[in-house]
């Protein structure tokens, strides 16, 4: 005989688990863009945190945001892990996946600062689960204990964890804090530069030790080592006299688009220390390029 109330209840609890991850899934792609760096990635990392989801008894849980959270850390940071050993392969300098950002993050000082190009890069400086502590608790604010489940150490380590982490991404990231005004101008110098070739204007603005990063992945042309000083930056730069740039908001901070042929050819983000512009990202990699062409929904 068919137990027609069982019926009803499995399916009233499969429903249920479907929202509870649809309501979250902003949140939990956040997570994992922010430990992986690469939207495809974070991705796959949802997938598979769905399917685990799928399978859990929902009536056990009882905070389903710090449980879906957890999942998806402990996915993140196992392709965190094979991530590192892929990049090792990777053509040229590796970069962030950027992502056409909603105003609105940009908003949100804190996100938008946690997923910009310069900190995404900086994070890549820590190991795996130096990355996922900082994540979690400087960004997403969950306590040891959940951090502490979600990568396997008992509380008192994470703690330990987090304190390195921390320290370490102070000695790297920015010094003073950059307004989206500073950044904005900074762009437009930049960008009238390039579109006249008159690179003057620009040369006050690049710190003497500035870094050109340029990601084309093997894909693409592009400078397979960093480009280090101001003279063999400007020597680049020179090289995109007449491109077409449009100012947009990437990771929540204005960038700069370039297109050639009516498409999408490289995103271009900066990194300001002191007035200066010490940091050049020219994203170039196709594969990297595909989400440009639509908003990603970020939250906390």
């Amino acid at each position: 005989m068919v137990d027609r109330d069982a019926g009803i209840d499995a399916g009233a609890t499969t429903a249920a688990a479907t929202d509870s991850f649809i309501s979250h899934r902003n949140l939990l792609f956040t997570v994992a863009y922010e430990m992986l760096g690469s939207a495809a990635d974070a991705e796959d990392v949802l997938q598979e945190t769905w399917l685990r989801w799928s399978g859990v008894e929902h009536a056990t849980v009882r905070d389903p945001r710090a449980f879906l959270i957890r999942i998806t850390s402990r996915q993140a940071l196992s392709r965190l892990r094979t991530l590192r050993r892929r990049k090792e392969s990777y053509v040229g300098p590796w970069l962030p996946e950027p992502l056409l950002i909603a105003p609105d993050v940009a908003e949100d000082v804190e996100l938008a600062d946690s997923v910009s190009m310069a900190m995404l890069l900086v994070l890549e400086t820590l190991a795996p689960t130096e990355r996922a502590v900082f994540v979690l608790r400087d960004v997403f604010d969950l306590d040891y204990d959940e951090i502490a489940q979600a990568v396997d150490k008992t509380p008192p380590a994470v703690r330990q964890i987090a304190h390195r982490a921390r320290a370490h991404v102070a000695a790297r990231r920015p010094r003073e804090t950059v307004s989206p005004a500073q950044t904005r101008d900074a762009l437009a110098a930049f960008q009238q530069a390039v579109e006249t070739g008159d690179l003057t204007g620009l040369l006050n603005m690049i710190a003497p030790d500035v870094v050109l990063l340029t990601d084309g992945g093997g894909v693409v042309r592009a400078a397979v080592e960093p480009v280090v000083g101001v003279a063999d930056v400007t020597e680049v730069l020179a090289r995109l006299s007449g491109a077409g740039l449009q100012p947009t908001l990437v990771n929540g901070h204005p960038a700069l688009i370039i297109r050639r042929d009516g498409r999408i050819d490289t995103i271009v983000a900066l990194r300001l220390d002191a007035g200066l512009i010490t940091g050049l990202y020219a994203v170039r990699n196709p594969e990297k390029l595909s989400r440009m062409n639509r908003e990603t929904l970020m939250v906390r």
